[in-house]
């Protein structure tokens, strides 16, 4: 073997000697070194989302579980009457319900008779007359609605009906008083809790806005 290979083997093997070296103190690119900084390119895509419209109306499910049938009937009324609103309506209905009991307590419903189905004005009309055949008196003050919640609600399409039925929970301060002035129940200082359901009702897309109370309940 000529002087000139034996150099070149002794070269090669130096330089492969120095290589390894290298590596082994510098190390490769495997561990938590930074990458290497990217040039200018296109952007990565960002992940697509199916957007959905609609979903459950929660002028409704606020009221009622969505897909009960309370909630059928109250979607069924909206598309009959567009402007119908659920919060709105119990928003009404409460001040119905003052407006009504207070008018049955103080033994005169003429000026909320409009309000009210002729049955249970009727019935109403009843116990009024029965409490002045006794000669009780009652002294009412309403205090406020501690609780009102939507109870059911029905929708006859082929009549376009709608019935909403409420529990209300008011609080008043009442007595009853006896022909002489004296008190046979209640308090003047104590604050009565009263629970009552009533169903108001009305045809859905008419004219006259106003519902009225067609059942009364506990």
């Amino acid at each position: 073997m000529s002087s000139a290979v034996i150099q070149l083997l002794v070269l090669a093997a130096i330089a492969v000697f120095l290589i390894l070296r290298l590596r082994s103190v510098l190390g490769t690119r495997d561990g938590f070194e930074k990458p290497p900084v990217a040039g200018p390119g296109p952007s990565p895509k960002r992940p697509e989302f199916e957007v959905i419209e609609g979903g459950p109306d929660r002028d409704i499910t606020d009221h009622v579980a969505d897909g009960t049938e309370s909630a059928k009937a109250l979607a069924a009324m909206k598309l009959a009457e567009p402007g119908f609103n659920v919060s709105e309506f119990l928003h009404g209905a409460r001040g119905a319900y003052e407006m009504i009991l207070m008018a049955f307590e103080n033994g005169d419903i003429s000026e909320v008779r409009g309000f009210m189905s002729a049955e249970v004005a009727d019935a109403f009309d009843t116990v009024i007359s029965q409490r002045r055949e006794q000669g009780l008196a009652v002294d009412a003050n309403f205090v406020g609605v501690r609780e009102i919640t939507l109870v059911e609600a029905e929708y006859v399409r082929d009549t376009q009906v709608g019935e909403v039925t409420i529990r209300f929970t008011g609080e008043l301060i009442y007595v009853v008083r006896d022909k002489g002035g004296d008190i046979v129940e209640g308090s003047t200082t104590e604050i009565k809790r009263q629970r009552d359901v009533w169903t108001f009702g009305r045809t859905m897309g008419a004219k006259d806005p106003n519902w009225q109370l067609v059942a009364t309940g506990e």
